[in-house]
């Protein structure tokens, strides 16, 4: 099978041929079914789980597409690559391979990055019961954000507000303010919700089953959007100074950036996947990595993520300004070419095998 055909066009094509593959390795498989939403045509919504290895084994390898559902065309063809080129041919004595595919179906269908509620899963992980975390920029910037109106004029003074606040805190300081995370306005962008969402509650359920027995996890994350086109930009969350970054650092090399020494293309976000699994998991020793996949220029991707949010809220689905951004949607989270998508899989294999290789203690 050529590179290429590990991509897919669609969520549902996507989730055929992962469950094709997965099949083929003799895979077992499970299926998490979203009873809340279906998909553009009408099709069941599902997060499929593939696991491959001993049930006792001690090291666990699990990775994840789709944690931003518009993200997932890139990690559903890591995925499925990594099943057609033999990984389950490779796996180290005592290790598991855990594939969790499309955790954000809705997302996935929907070339959205949000889940059905509207919600950012990668902001979700947060204690909802106690103080949540603030963003005092985004909510002074909401309306510049996510204006009502898409069109020339109000987008034209939205862009001017959102300079002159990088013109007087810095570029950085926008980021942060526009996709660290917020809590306050649900209609929103990198909303992280009011309580868990479906999606965030069925990864630690496949965890939960999965990881029990566990000593030692490492975990992927696919992602899409920040840094330069093609490159695969591994990003890790852990604390400045703790055992896990010096393990992933050992794992993975100097090349690692870190939100936390500030060194990443990524803004610090709050409710991560990767720091609430940590959290959450604190006797295993848990290694965890973002791919971050360069696609397009920062602004073009922050505006596609902020046009799906006006048309989700505001305009018309059927409409052909809608047909429009979708494609724009996805192009910037999936851009096409061959070229791109064989990037995509050089560093999904290269990091998958330096991941199994620290698991074993290498």
């Amino acid at each position: 099978m050529a590179t290429r055909d590990y991509f897919s066009t669609d969520y549902r094509e996507a989730r055929g041929k992962f469950r094709d593959a997965a099949a083929r390795t003799g895979a077992a498989l499970a299926t998490f079914v979203n009873p809340k939403v279906k998909g553009p045509k009408g099709e069941e919504l599902a997060t499929d789980v593939a696991r491959l290895g001993p049930r006792d084994a001690s090291r666990l390898l699990v990775t994840v597409s789709a944690t931003h559902g518009a993200e997932g065309f890139c990690g559903s063809g890591a995925q499925i690559g990594s099943f057609e080129a033999g990984l389950h041919r490779e796996l180290p004595a005592d290790t598991a391979l855990v594939v969790v595919h499309a955790i954000n179906p809705y997302g996935f269908a929907w070339i959205r990055r949000v889940t059905e509620d509207n919600v950012d899963l990668n902001r979700n992980y947060v204690n909802h019961a106690g103080a949540l975390p603030t963003n005092p920029g985004y909510d002074e910037l909401a309306d510049a954000i996510c204006p009502a109106e898409w069109e020339d004029a109000p987008l034209a003074r939205a862009r001017t507000r959102l300079e002159a606040y990088a013109k007087q805190h810095g570029p950085a300081a926008l980021q942060f303010a526009v996709t660290a995370g917020q809590f306050t306005h649900a209609d929103g962008v990198f909303f992280g919700g009011a309580a868990p969402t479906w999606s965030r509650e069925t990864m630690l359920k496949i965890l939960a089953e999965h990881a029990a027995g566990a000593r030692r996890l490492a975990l992927i994350d696919f992602h899409t959007g920040l840094g330069p086109w093609g490159y695969g930009e591994p990003i890790v969350t852990h604390g400045n100074g703790s055992p896990a970054l010096a393990r992933a650092r050992q794992w993975y090399g100097d090349r690692i950036t870190s939100t936390s020494l500030g060194n990443s293309t990524s803004a610090d976000v709050r409710g991560d996947m990767l720091t609430g699994v940590e959290h959450r998991y604190g006797g295993v020793e848990v290694t965890g990595l973002a791919v971050e996949y360069g696609t397009l220029p920062l602004n073009q991707v922050m505006d596609a993520v902020r046009a799906d949010n006006w048309l989700h809220h505001r305009g018309d689905l059927k409409s052909p300004l809608a047909k429009e951004l979708k494609a724009d949607m996805k192009e910037r989270f999936f851009p096409a070419g061959d070229k791109w998508r064989e990037m995509v899989w050089a560093r999904a294999d290269q990091t998958i095998g330096w991941a199994l290789k620290g698991l074993a203690g290498g």
